[in-house]
């Protein structure tokens, strides 16, 4: 029997939120929602690579995405059979592996959600291990540092999650469960501020799932159990969200990834209604693309997204155990 990543999300955590990554919209809806969802779009499948398996370009459960500078795509396997980060070039060549199961410098309980900063610096959330919640290595796979620790309060996390670093270095971290919030730290791993607390008004989260930062600072976080995206300055302030529950333009249903392009396109992976939905800054519907499958285009539990320096877009198909990559046109 598979085990997904979200069985092994620390009770704590389940209880307050009843986590809704975990619950796929019955098939009697697919139907429906596929044919919702079969807009024409102006991103178009490229290639995809990866299946199931434990071997070098092989994935578990694939659930994180990020790109760096030269084009290079990483991933998270978030599982207790791999626990690991997988490093490719654009085009699903395998280069590299660092992580196992364990703890401590470049073990892993579940690694979750990667960045990469402008300096080829990564960033990795230990999902299933608070005491150990962000690991910096470098781009291949050198261990650097890592800082948490277990409870509530400043620099503590229950469930640590999404992960992003903005232009000046500062490092954003999203913690599930009894803290709900998002805490700021210095590249160093020192808590400089937080903000949220757990409910569903402005600045509130339930389930702060994945972060990004625009070419202005502007900070936005999938808010995963209240369906929306909030946005906020890098002081925390609240400056607007959007979405709704649901399966129509600019609805979500466990939304779970975000990435921002050159353009600052904001980019949802819309977990259970399995497609992504781009949007411009201020939340207004752009276009979108995916539905149930696994053929090309198609998606099983997608999770993560990420823009490469050309602007494709990867994104983990973690029930499909692959990457798949989109562009404009298809080029």
């Amino acid at each position: 029997m598979k085990v997904t990543l979200f069985q092994v999300i620390p009770i704590a955590a389940l209880v307050l939120s009843v986590y809704a990554l975990s619950t796929p919209p019955p098939p009697s809806l697919f139907a429906q929602e596929q044919q919702q969802q079969q807009t024409t779009s102006n991103y178009s499948f490229v290639t995809a690579w990866g299946s199931s398996g434990r071997a070098f370009g092989q994935f578990s459960q694939p659930f994180d995405v990020a790109t760096d500078s030269a084009g290079n795509v990483y991933v998270t396997d978030s599982t207790a059979l791999s626990n690991q980060v997988q490093k490719f070039t654009s085009d699903g060549t395998f280069i590299l592996s660092w992580g196992s199961l364990g703890t401590g410098a470049g073990g892993f309980a579940n690694p979750a959600a990667i960045t990469i900063d402008s300096n080829g610096i990564a960033y990795v959330t230990d999902w299933g291990n608070a005491e150990q919640a962000v690991q910096k290595f470098t781009s291949d796979g050198s261990f650097l540092s890592m800082w948490g620790s277990t409870g509530l309060g400043e620099g503590r996390f229950i469930t640590p999650g999404g992960v992003a670093v903005d232009s000046q270095g500062f490092v954003y971290v999203g913690d599930f469960g009894e803290n709900n919030n998002i805490q700021k730290f210095d590249s160093d791993g020192n808590f400089i501020l937080s903000w949220g607390s757990p409910g569903s008004n402005d600045g509130q989260f339930t389930n702060p799932a994945a972060i990004a930062i625009d070419s202005q600072g502007v900070i936005y976080v999938v808010d995963n159990g209240n369906d929306r995206v909030q946005k906020f300055d890098t002081n925390g302030n609240f400056l607007g969200k959007w979405g709704t529950s649901g399966s129509g333009d600019g609805q979500f249903n466990s939304p779970a990834g975000i990435a921002i392009d050159s353009s600052d396109n904001i980019f949802i992976v819309d977990r259970a209604n399995d497609r992504v939905q781009v949007f411009d800054p201020n939340g207004n519907f752009i276009t979108k693309w995916g539905s149930r499958g696994s053929a090309d285009g198609q998606f099983n539990n997608p999770i993560g997204v990420a823009i490469g320096t050309d602007g494709r877009v990867y994104v983990t198909d973690e029930g499909n155990a692959r990457i798949q990559v989109f562009s404009r046109g298809g080029g």
